[in-house]
Parts: structure tokens; sequence; C-alpha cells
């Protein structure tokens, strides 16, 4: 657990250094939520479970756990993935 803290550590210096979003350098997921009805990744390491009522979705060292009612994977790469349906909730779980 130490060595990561000082990667992310030297990761945040060098967003400030050059000036760069610290997401990006970071290696960190960026997520956008349209409303209720879909949410949207970057950034993601796969989906661990699916339903039309929850999708886990692993994202570094945290699981996103999007909860609600008629959920889809409207689409998905190697590194984004869109969510459709009436979302109730995002949650990090550790």
């Amino acid at each position: 657990m130490e060595k990561y803290g000082k990667t992310q550590e030297l990761r945040r210096r060098m967003a400030e250094l050059f000036d760069l979003p610290a997401d990006l350098v970071a290696g960190l997921s960026h997520m956008e939520l349209l409303g209720d009805r879909q949410f949207f990744l970057e950034g993601h390491g796969g989906i661990l479970a699916y339903s039309d009522t929850q999708i886990d979705i692993s994202a570094g060292a945290l699981v996103l756990r999007v909860r609600g009612a008629g959920l889809e994977l409207r689409g998905m790469t190697g590194d984004e993935l869109r969510i459709r349906g009436r979302i109730d909730a995002v949650e990090f779980v550790r």
C-alpha cells in the first residue's frame, strides 16, 4: 500500500509541474452522469457483474456500482462504457 501512495504522489506532482489534468496523469477514471438516465465512464477495467438493476465496473483500486432499473450497457470499448436506464445510485466500493 505504501508504494501505491508514493506513486500517486509522484503523479500528482508531475501533473502540477507540467500543468496537466491530474486525472489523466494519475490514471484515474473519468465519469459523467447525465440526469438520472445515462452514465459514461472513461478508464474502466471491465464489467464485473451485470443485471438490469446493478452493474459493477472495475475502476482501478475501486469498484463502481451503478444501481437502478432497466439498466443497459449501450456501448463499450477497451477504455469507455455507456450505461442507460433509470440510475438511482453510483457507489464507490472498496
